[in-house]
């Protein structure tokens, strides 16, 4: 069976404009399988659908839509209800702020927990009937080391990625036995555009065009990810990231939240 009749002959990626989610649409196409490509910015969107129209024969379609707002799933599933949708990328959802949660409004948590828990709930359920009756496809659910345990600036980020990596879990657990390929990715530290100007912004990097000190390349990231598409239901990426998580299990609640804030507190930095 190929990679293009197992997960093809369409993929949806949410968070498709840069990053992870850019890189993962382009593997996907080099594989040859078509791409949705779906994410606010429509300017970002056509930028990476040219870039793969150039370089492989796959077919895209861009979608900006943004995620946090009411009726985003269903403009999504109305316009890609022609499609046969093989595989469910979800890499949308990050935090460019980083702040202490009473210093945010309410919103704005209301809008994470919208992107990161809701949204994927919802997509996984309208594509994967499918998939199940065809007997075959994948779902991979991008998640983070924030969500193993809580700590301050990221109250929202991590109880939603802590929801992402269990209910990639759960979907795992259900669907692997027909066919279906589930995976959560955690994710650490890695070197994408929004990093990138986070840092920048705090002064810990000189340009948004420096990498980040201990940031993974994406690159990188996207190789272990199709290496181990298979390997569900978790894949922590990076050497690094999974001796630090292996460390983390074997402390208490306590000193897990503990540890987090010591490192929370480090990356503020001169913000202190």
């Amino acid at each position: 069976m190929t990679f293009a009749f197992k997960y093809g002959p369409w993929a949806l990626v949410a968070g498709a404009s840069d990053g992870v989610g850019a890189a993962f649409a382009h593997g996907l196409a080099r594989r040859g399988v078509n791409v949705v490509l779906l994410a606010r910015r429509q300017s970002m969107l056509d930028q990476v659908a040219a870039e793969i129209r150039s370089t492989t024969s796959a077919e895209t379609l861009t979608l900006a839509i943004d995620l946090a707002h009411p009726g985003a799933v269903e403009n999504i599933t109305t316009a890609t209800a022609a499609l046969e949708i093989g595989f469910l990328v979800y890499c949308a959802g990050g935090d460019p702020n980083f702040k202490p949660f009473l210093a945010t409004p309410v919103e704005a948590a209301q809008a994470m927990v919208q992107r990161n828990c809701m949204v994927p709930v919802q997509l996984s359920h309208h594509f994967a009937p499918s998939m199940v009756e065809r007997g075959r496809g994948g779902i991979v659910i991008f998640g983070s080391g924030a969500g193993f345990a809580g700590g301050p600036n990221m109250a929202a980020y991590a109880a939603s990625k802590a929801f992402d990596m269990v209910f990639a879990e759960a979907l795992w657990a259900e669907l692997h036995d027909k066919g279906i390929d589930v995976l959560g990715l955690i994710l650490g530290k890695t070197n994408t555009p929004a990093l990138r100007e986070l840092e920048y912004r705090r002064g810990q990097i000189a340009s948004p065009e420096d990498v980040p000190p201990g940031a993974v390349a994406v690159d990188d990231v996207i190789a272990e990810a199709f290496e181990n598409l298979t390997n569900g239901p978790t894949w922590i990426v990076g050497e690094d990231m999974r001796a630090a998580m292996q460390m983390l299990g074997s402390l208490s609640r306590n000193q897990a939240v503990e540890l987090i804030s010591q490192a929370s507190a480090a990356a503020m930095g001169s913000d202190d």
